[in-house]
């Protein structure tokens, strides 16, 4: 049986245990090497990527949003979402206003300076995805795209 990439990059003598180990392996050495990449980039702007994340959230939806709906979209999970906000805020690219209804829910909207934070990324961003994935076809994109959601959805309905 001959060594996979992943085997002879580690340099691991002896194989995987199994195909779902050397897959799992696999998605946290991409994983890892796409999130230094993306991390570069954001550093470079002053932000990380869950900051990044959150701006995107909040230009897309095009209206302030409760903190709490945020946290549910992001990509990663952050565990406080109020220091994530609370440093967004501190470089003027959020600001916060607490509902009159509830005083509990406190709604975020992005600044003009997110925004432009934003417009500055959009092309680094979008030449950082063409580089890391580029290589790929659409056909190969798609079927990426939908063996990871199996896995996820699959994962999530066995926790």
């Amino acid at each position: 049986m001959s060594t996979g990439k992943l085997q002879q990059e580690i340099k691991k003598r002896d194989p995987f245990e199994s195909p779902e180990q050397e897959a799992f392996l696999n998605l946290l050495r991409t994983g890892d090497q796409f999130e230094n990449r993306s991390g570069k980039l954001f550093r470079e702007h002053g932000i990380t990527p869950s900051q990044y994340n959150v701006l995107r959230i909040l230009r897309g939806e095009g209206k302030p949003l409760p903190s709490l709906e945020i946290a549910d979209r992001l990509i990663q999970v952050v565990p406080a979402i109020t220091g994530l906000i609370d440093r967004l805020e501190k470089q003027d690219l959020v600001k916060r206003e607490r509902c009159v209804e509830d005083r509990r829910v406190v709604y975020v909207s992005i600044t003009a300076r997110g925004r432009e934070l934003l417009k500055k990324l959009d092309q680094p961003v979008k030449k950082l995805h063409e580089q890391l994935l580029g290589h790929l076809t659409r056909k190969e994109l798609k079927e990426l795209s939908r063996l990871l959601e199996k896995a996820r959805e699959h994962g999530l309905t066995n926790t």
